[in-house]
């Protein structure tokens, strides 16, 4: 049994979690302290004393966004097939996008610009992507650069979910244009003897 929170940690809680629903679906110079803490019903001090202000509290949503989808990544298991694995990432992204629509939103882009995180360090979300690259590099199943595999895969997949998340496809369709479409992403990095194979197997997928 958990140790039950202190009163700061439950507003800090409250905070964070009106802070996510605010940037998701408000221009960033609307969300003001007075109106973070009147949406956590707790004063603005609060702010500034767990938070430094709005920008720490901004910064707290941002980690634990990043945070959560490292681990949503990080948890899928590695097989002997790359290609496979880089497909299993993909839809734990796809996952993770679904499941907190509004972290995505804050984290990728949205009412928000897009912020990047910078140099990749050891609890980066794309660290596993580029693992499964590298697997797929050194075993001659991908043929290129490392970074612009990630790039291309992460495009595509940020455009997938971005518009399902936006409503333009019904379930259906989301999941058959997700499965088709970072089949075909994947396949265009193969090296000449794995894409025939491929193609050839393509229809039984």
């Amino acid at each position: 049994m958990g140790r039950p929170r202190t009163n700061d940690e439950t507003v800090k809680e409250r905070l964070v979690a009106c802070a996510i629903e605010m940037l998701a679906t408000h221009p960033r110079e609307s969300v003001t302290v007075r109106a973070l803490a009147a949406a956590a019903g707790t004063s603005t001090t609060a702010v500034y004393s767990l938070f430094g202000g709005k920008d720490g509290l901004i910064g707290e949503v941002r980690n634990r966004a990043v945070a959560g989808l490292f681990q949503e990544v990080a948890a899928v298991p590695t097989s002997a097939d790359p290609l496979a694995d880089l497909f299993a990432l993909a839809a734990a992204y796809r996952r993770w996008g679904r499941e907190h629509s509004h972290l995505y939103t804050v984290l990728f882009g949205g009412v928000q610009s897009f912020d990047p995180s910078g140099a990749v360090g050891a609890s980066d979300p794309v660290r596993p992507l580029l693992a499964a690259i590298d697997r797929g590099l050194t075993e001659s199943v991908l043929a290129g650069e490392a970074t612009s595999i990630a790039l291309s895969v992460w495009v595509t997949l940020h455009g997938l979910v971005t518009l399902e998340l936006a409503g333009a496809f019904d379930a259906a369709t989301a999941e058959a244009t997700f499965r088709s479409t970072i089949h075909a992403a994947l396949r265009g990095w193969t090296t000449p003897a794995v894409f025939s194979t491929l193609r050839r197997i393509e229809p039984a997928q």
